[in-house]
């Protein structure tokens, strides 16, 4: 067994490990960054890469009226009774410190989004100005390091290329029959695309996600930090009422990694940790179906290690992770994936029913508070599931779930179950397993008002948000259009997660703490393995990425200033 020593090791190599690495590397300290995986990134390469970030450089200028009260009061109402006031006051201070950090020091580079709040019309709510987005990146700069990369969903990428979350590069493709502006702007990116598999075998120019993930570890790896992948955690090691390492295990045995300073948990929560899903989700515990599209290899390890040295992790909130509604994707010879269905819910012409055939809720509310509703429904029913449903017109403009907007084929997904069709609403509603007078009932009030462009029911379109995901296009009502023209189709959808809110109860500065309230010495949590300030809410794009960088940094500030060392 050997012994590395650093001033700090931190566990996990997603945004908020990352950025709590490169902090205290910058403070002085000597830091090694372990990843349990054979690549680098975590969740983080996965997901959209928005980081909501009130009061940053890039959001005053889009929206100068913002203000700290405003945020204050905005995140007052959105927690309401897991509200934390110094908390969140160290959020709204230490955000923009954060991006301008990174910014300013290294690789790590911003661009504005015109994304609203989740909520934009409750008390403290706006319209623009507070989620950001990291730049595309050429992962060439990661050199040798770059087949380390986590590769992005397959789910959400079209022949391994990737899409911008911010929705710009999105329009282009929906509108590529219809448009010569987007017909030259899809066939640059395809014949640019073609050349990187041709070469490199992945993409190069990457988005969202993977271009945060992709900067977060070059500024590391420049700096020195070793990023040591296939090196999984599996014991933190104390002695006395300090902890001083962990104990790692693989192919090649044992490591013992000490933190003369502290080890920081960045593990990454608990969405594959079935025993504890168990706990803390209501669907699961009814025994119903659950599929996160989150790496396989988040299973709670943080939250374990920190729990048997004497950690609180409650399951505290309601709602315990990021819902959002997924569909199981067959890959053919047994492989499957996970599609997050993050933009066809918005559509016009798109609606989502439960199994008796009925509405629940408004489809272009957040993927959180669609699946929050989702699981309420469904809580005497025989599973918590639901079906998007279209007609033709819809899915030839818009796709459903993995089904791309034509010209592309869908025959495949027909075939192998994944998209169902009916000639007549009744014949698809067979096909679904739900019921057919319920849906017919329920296309048919739906229709009435969704010809004037209105939604009474729901009131589909109200909000900036409705409407910025939707199809501004389609007059009066982006999010509104009649379900008419057969044949019709539909997507089994189920519960699925981002990440997980509850986890481990940490101070301000990211101290794990003991039922009593004490500080576990040496120990430290980031990321979703820290209990969300967000109190299992949602309140705008990006409150994972924004929070967990903001506290990643706040931590390495607070572990290099009690060691003295330098800024």
């Amino acid at each position: 067994m050997s012994k590395t020593e650093y001033d700090l090791v931190v566990v996990g190599s997603g945004a908020a490990g990352l950025v709590c690495a490169i902090t205290a590397k910058k403070r002085g300290l000597s830091v090694v960054v372990l990843e349990k995986e054979p690549v680098f990134g975590g969740t983080t390469a996965l997901s959209g890469g928005v980081l909501w970030v009130p009061l940053n450089v890039h959001g005053r200028k889009q929206n100068p009226k913002d203000s700290a009260q405003a945020v204050h009061t905005y995140l007052k109402h959105e927690t309401g009774s897991m509200f934390d006031e110094a908390t969140t006051q160290a959020f709204i201070e230490n955000g923009p410190k954060m991006v301008d950090f990174l910014e300013r020091e290294t690789e790590m580079k911003f661009v504005p989004t015109l994304y609203p709040d989740y909520h934009p019309d409750v008390p403290g709510g706006v319209d623009i100005g507070r989620s950001i987005l990291a730049a595309p990146y050429d992962i060439r700069g990661l050199g040798k390091d770059m087949p380390r990369l986590k590769l992005p969903l397959k789910t959400i990428t079209f022949i391994g290329m990737m899409f911008n979350s911010s929705n710009a590069d999105l329009k282009h493709f929906f509108n590529v029959t219809k448009s010569l502006t987007s017909f030259i702007y899809v066939t640059k990116r395809l014949m640019s695309h073609i050349k990187e598999l041709a070469l490199y075998r992945r993409a190069i120019n990457v988005t969202s996600g993977n271009a945060l993930a992709a900067r977060l570890a070059k500024s590391a790896l420049d700096l020195g930090i070793p990023i040591l992948t296939d090196t999984p955690a599996n014991q933190v090691l104390v002695e006395g009422e300090r902890v001083i390492g962990v104990l790692t295990r693989n192919k090649d045995g044992e490591r013992r990694f000490v933190g003369r300073r502290g080890v920081v948990l960045a593990c990454g929560g608990f969405p594959h940790d079935d025993k504890r899903l168990a706990l803390a989700y209501p669907h699961v515990r009814r025994g119903h179906q659950h599929l996160s599209p989150t790496p396989v290899a988040n299973t709670g390890d943080g939250v374990n290690m920190a729990e048997s040295v004497g950690a609180v992790v409650d399951i505290r909130f309601a709602d315990s992770a990021a819902w959002m509604p997924v569909s199981r994707v067959d890959f053919g010879k047994g492989e499957f994936g996970v599609f997050p269905h993050l933009l066809d819910r918005y559509k016009p012409g798109v609606i989502g029913v439960l199994m008796d055939g009925r509405r629940f809720t408004n489809e272009s509310n957040s993927y959180h508070d669609v699946g929050a509703a989702m699981t309420r429904a469904c809580q005497d029913m025989a599973e918590t599931a639901m079906w998007l449903v279209c007609d033709k017109t819809a899915l030839q403009k818009y796709g459903l779930g993995y089904v791309k907007p034509a010209p592309l084929p869908f025959g495949r997904l027909i075939k192998n179950g994944y998209l169902l069709e009916g000639a007549t609403l009744a014949d698809l509603a067979k096909k679904a397993g739900i019921n057919a007078d319920g849906l017919e009932k329920t296309v048919r009030d739906y229709n009435e008002y969704a010809l004037k462009g209105e939604d009474p029911a729901f009131h589909r379109g109200k909000t900036a948000f409705n409407r910025y995901l939707a199809d501004a296009e389609n007059t009066p009502n982006p999010c509104v259009a009649p379900i008419v023209k057969g044949p019709f189709y539909a997507v089994k959808l189920v519960m699925g997660d981002l990440g997980t809110f509850d986890g481990i109860e940490t101070s301000v500065v990211g101290e794990v703490l003991r039922r009593d309230g004490t500080a576990i010495q040496g120990l430290y949590a980031v990321g979703n393995d820290r209990a969300s300030m967000m109190g299992g809410n949602y309140p705008a794009a990006g409150i994972t990425h924004g929070p967990n960088m903001t506290f990643g940094y706040l931590t390495a500030n607070h572990i290099a200033d009690q060691t003295g060392a330098t800024t």
